[in-house]
Formats: structure tokens, C-alpha cells, sequence
């Protein structure tokens, strides 16, 4: 990954965050969200992600409920097997001594280069369920152990059973758990090795204050949908304080929508359309490069090879104060992402707190 040119506002020279526990994290990830609807997308992400790591993308954003780790860590493995990135001759789980590794089946060799990046489901956030989501995952990615792992979302479901388990009235079924548990239990992967770090995703300032009061190892990011819709600036800020990184899923804001809502859609803006002339670059090239220069990781989707290559062409070039100024001020407070339509029924969806 090339480093960011003299005149921007990130570390000169730099290619990556610093998180709050000394671990760096690329600058720029790649989502496999993009491929979770059939089995025909689901199996395009083996090949993506060797695509997209042989362009230059280090981190990899994947999650258990995209139910496609496994097609992911095809790719994983093909990358490691032809040596596309670098891998440790031998690796050892800090969790010998624990019943962890009673569960965790790891194929592939440690990698150096890859940072991967899963999350914990709503239907395992009871502490006992844990330790079998996160293996499971790892299992499907054939590593050893994750570099970082983000509860998926504050509320949790009944365990078992469906992703999202209904009940006769097609309402979702939830479970009691409080996430402060969770986090507790989540703890303790760190400490037994099968993942670096661990965060939150879709959190809102009081949920991640809870977390903050009682954590023994607090959260190095926070995951959250950002765009020039959604800025998040006062999360952003409150984050920032707490040494808490922002991670931006859709930062592209909504790639597909009905032709009648077509004006709606970020990509198709007047200003980014404005900008992408400005400095003959892609509107999706003008809003990654707009998240990284706020100081935050955005995990753009792309959905063909050329998508993935040109989402990465954002090192070399930068947008001006003025530019800056001009997308912050495009801020709605509009999301593309609010979940299921009844979520809202928990007692910790997080999206009614104004941040």
C-alpha cells in the first residue's frame, strides 16, 4: 500500500492507523458483504479477495452472518499457498492451556501481512455461545486467529436456530442478554489468543460509554455506516476522545436503488460529480478518499475486479479543504442500513439516541 502524498492531512509517509492497543490497521479494507445473497456471489468472493489482496488491500472485512467465510478463506488459502503474502513458518495459539483450542481447527499457516476482521452474530451473544461462533468462523477463514473482532450489533437474538430467528407473527425474536456480558466474555478471546484486538460495531455513544465503565480491555474501533449522508461527526468526535477508531461501512452510501429514487443515491450527487471531474477520479474513489483523509478506515464493496482496482487508486492524489468542506456539508443524518424492520422493538437498538 503506497503511503499518503506530503500535503494530507493523515501522517506523511504512513499507510496505516495506529488502534489504541499499539496494533496498526491498513488505511483501506475490502468488504466481502457484497457477497451474500446467492451461492453464485458467494463463491465470486474466493476469487475477489485474492484479486483484491493482490491489488494491495491488507485488511479484509468479513462476518459470520454474510455466511460466506468459507468462500473467504478459499481465498485466504490460495493466497498463502502461492505466497501472494507473507506467512510465519510456525505459529502457536496463546490458548494451549485453554478448552479454546478444543474447538478451533486452524488450516491455514500465520499470516503476516492480512488483517482480518469478523464479527459476532446477534444469535451468540450469550457468553457461553462465544468461544463455538468464533471458532466456526475461524474454521471457515482456516487461520489460526483474527486480528480483530466487532460484536456485530447491541442487541442480541435467541440463540440458535435461524440468523434472524421469527417468531409465528414473522417478528423477531429476541434474547436478554446484556452486551456488557458479551463484551466481558469477548475479553477473554484476546486473552486466550484467538483474536488481537476486539470492537464494536453499530454502537451508539451510551452503549459504548456502558462498555467503556466496565471493560477490562476496551474496544479499538467502532464499525459504523459513513457517508456524506451520514457523517457521524459527533460520533466521530466522542470516538476520537475515547481513542476509539470509526471503521465506515457503506461509504458509498447505497450502491443500488429504484429508478425513482435514483436522485438519492450519494454517487449520483451533483457535488461528487463535481468532484470526481475536478480530479478525474471515480465518485467512488472521491468518497473513500474523503473517509481516509477524516481519519477514519473505510471497507468499500465492489462488485468486479475493475471496481476493486480502482477503489484502491486513492494513495496518490488528495482533496483540498474546500472539498473537504463541501462533502461534510452534504451530512443528513440519512442511513441506507437500519437492520430488520421490527429491531427496533429491542431495548438496545442503538439508532434512536441522536449518536
Amino acid at each position: 500500500m503506497e503511503p499518503l502524498p506530503k500535503d494530507c492531512s493523515t501522517e506523511e509517509n504512513s499507510t496505516a492507523f495506529e488502534l489504541n492497543n499499539g496494533m496498526q490497521i491498513p488505511f483501506l479494507g475490502f468488504a466481502t458483504a457484497a457477497y451474500i445473497f446467492e451461492k453464485l456471489y458467494r463463491e465470486r468472493a474466493t476469487r475477489h479477495v485474492y484479486e483484491a489482496v493482490k491489488v494491495g488491500y491488507r485488511l479484509i472485512d468479513c462476518a459470520y452472518l454474510y455466511q460466506n467465510e468459507g468462500y473467504v478463506g478459499t481465498g485466504l488459502r490460495d493466497l498463502l499457498e502461492r505466497n501472494i503474502v507473507k506467512r510465519s513458518v510456525f505459529c502457536l495459539l496463546k490458548s494451549l492451556k485453554t478448552k479454546l483450542t478444543l474447538y478451533c481447527i486452524c488450516l491455514c499457516n500465520c499470516r503476516e501481512d492480512l488483517f482480518i476482521t469478523s464479527k459476532l452474530w446477534n444469535t451468540f451473544h450469550r457468553p457461553e455461545c462465544i468461544e463455538r461462533a468464533i471458532c466456526t468462523t475461524l474454521k471457515d477463514l482456516r487461520l489460526k486467529y483474527l486480528d480483530l473482532y466487532l460484536m456485530h450489533w447491541p442487541m442480541g437474538y435467541q440463540e440458535g436456530g435461524d440468523l434472524i430467528p421469527r417468531d409465528a407473527c414473522g417478528r423477531v425474536k429476541f434474547s436478554d442478554v446484556d452486551f456488557v456480558d458479551t463484551w466481558q466474555a469477548m475479553e477473554k478471546l484476546v486473552e486466550g489468543g484467538v483474536t488481537k484486538s476486539i470492537g464494536l460495531m453499530n454502537f451508539n455513544k451510551s452503549q459504548i460509554e456502558r462498555i467503556l465503565d466496565i471493560c477490562s480491555i476496551p474496544p479499538v474501533v467502532n464499525q459504523v455506516e459513513c457517508h456524506p449522508y451520514l457523517t457521524q461527526a459527533k460520533l466521530k468526535a466522542y470516538c476520537k476522545k475515547q481513542r476509539i477508531l470509526l471503521i465506515c461501512y457503506c461509504p458509498l452510501g447505497s450502491l443500488a436503488q429504484p429508478d425513482s429514487c435514483r436522485e438519492s443515491r450519494l454517487l449520483d450527487h451533483e457535488w461528487v460529480k463535481r468532484l470526481k471531474y475536478k480530479h478525474e477520479k471515480t465518485a467512488a474513489q472521491i468518497l473513500i478518499r474523503y473517509q481516509i483523509q477524516r481519519g477514519n478506515v473505510p471497507i468499500p464493496m465492489a462488485a468486479t475486479k475493475e471496481e476493486i482496482m480502482r477503489n484502491f487508486d486513492v494513495f496518490d492524489w488528495c482533496l483540498d479543504k474546500e472539498d473537504m468542506k463541501d462533502l461534510d456539508s452534504m451530512n443528513q443524518n440519512k442511513r441506507f442500513v437500519s437492520l430488520v424492520r421490527d429491531a427496533g422493538r429491542h431495548k438496545y437498538f442503538p439508532f434512536w439516541d441522536e449518536y
